[in-house]
């Protein structure tokens, strides 16, 4: 178990779309063309005769107890010193069985080095004392990130403010280390009409 645990936080209120986060992490991670570590998921809505746009950013949720980690052979993904979950691409044989574990569908191969990629919360900047590159882009500042035991750091208190944070797919029984505001209210309204992920059809609703 970490002796500290990093958390983003993710205000929806505040989120409009835009992908300069899924853009910004694309290129500091150098993710292949096909892949994404984080992405959008838009769709619109119908409240009270009125017509609205949800954004809901995905990427891995770092797991307490990640189904992705003991489920590989060879020990490539771990649990770092801080609680978030990494793949060591040396020891990694791209076989996928963590690919399948994900709930989330959040892990992906890259077909250039057969090794897993996810999210990091961008380990190599956050080490150095840098935000991730999705919270340092995103331009209504609807991201937050810092530890979660932290009492003087913005996600300790907004997830105090705000009853531990919404759980995206609470229903996995997941402890997770990404938590939203406002995804409770979304919740009823994802999947009745086509959702957009990064600006792309994923799902035609029926």
């Amino acid at each position: 178990m970490a002796d500290k645990q990093l958390c983003m936080f993710i205000d929806l209120n505040k989120c409009i779309g835009c992908n300069a986060c899924s853009v910004a992490c694309k290129g500091e991670n150098d993710i292949p063309e096909a892949a994404w570590n984080t992405w959008i998921d838009s769709f619109d809505y119908e409240e009270d005769t009125n017509i609205y746009r949800a954004n809901i950013p995905m990427q891995c949720n770092h797991c307490k107890d990640a189904p992705c980690v003991p489920v590989c052979p060879t020990g490539a993904s771990f649990f770092s010193e801080v609680g978030t979950v990494l793949v060591d691409t040396e020891a990694c044989i791209g076989c996928g069985a963590c690919v399948e574990a994900c709930p989330y569908k959040v892990r992906w191969v890259n077909p250039d080095t057969n090794t897993v990629g996810k999210c990091t919360f961008c380990h190599e900047r956050t080490t150095n004392g840098l935000l991730p590159a999705c919270v340092s882009s995103c331009v209504t500042q609807a991201r937050y990130f810092g530890y979660m035991d932290d009492e003087s750091s913005d996600v300790s208190n907004l997830l105090a403010e705000n009853n531990g944070g919404d759980i995206l797919h609470k229903e996995f029984e997941l402890e997770t280390h990404v938590r939203y505001k406002g995804l409770e209210h979304l919740k009823d309204y994802y999947g009745k009409t086509s959702v957009l992920r990064g600006g792309n059809i994923k799902e035609i609703s029926k």
